[in-house]
């Protein structure tokens, strides 16, 4: 069975208690379980990871090249401080979806610059935890098949 990467950056572990009003209250459980089953609709498995080490997500995302078809990252503050994990994903040159989770572009000016959205296959932003879901739907149908 074909397989996804679900990444996960620093803090989306709090998913649930942080912020609620800003990231709803769904929890990083819930995130994986939408993942899971929305990949399986469509013929995937999914290996989840989530990490607050920027290391610890460019080292999975190496392990995928042999591994994965496609990722879905969600990289939290990353986003809008990393060359490195942006290099690790365009190395290893596998389809993705970036997924934020609140509408960065209405939040702090900080938030509205992204090292991965020019690269990425997919970007959903603002949709709460169910913009997962859309990712994973949009970046498996791109997908070769066969």
């Amino acid at each position: 069975m074909p397989s996804l990467l679900l990444l996960n950056g620093p803090n989306l572990n709090l998913l649930g208690t942080r912020e609620p009003e800003v990231y709803g209250t769904e929890t990083l459980d819930d995130v994986v379980a939408l993942v899971r089953a929305t990949a399986a609709e469509l013929g995937f498995s999914v290996d989840a990871l989530q990490s607050n080490h920027e290391g610890v997500l460019i080292d999975a995302i190496h392990a995928a090249r042999s591994t994965a078809s496609a990722i879905v990252i969600n990289p939290g503050g990353l986003t809008h401080t990393s060359v490195a994990l942006r290099d690790a994903l365009t190395g290893v040159a596998l389809p993705f979806a970036e997924v934020h989770v609140s509408d960065v572009h209405a939040r702090e000016s900080f938030r509205h610059h992204s090292y991965l959205s020019d690269v990425a296959t997919v970007v959903v932003v603002g949709e709460g935890v169910a913009g997962y879901g859309r990712a994973v739907r949009e970046l498996v149908s791109g997908l070769p098949t066969g």
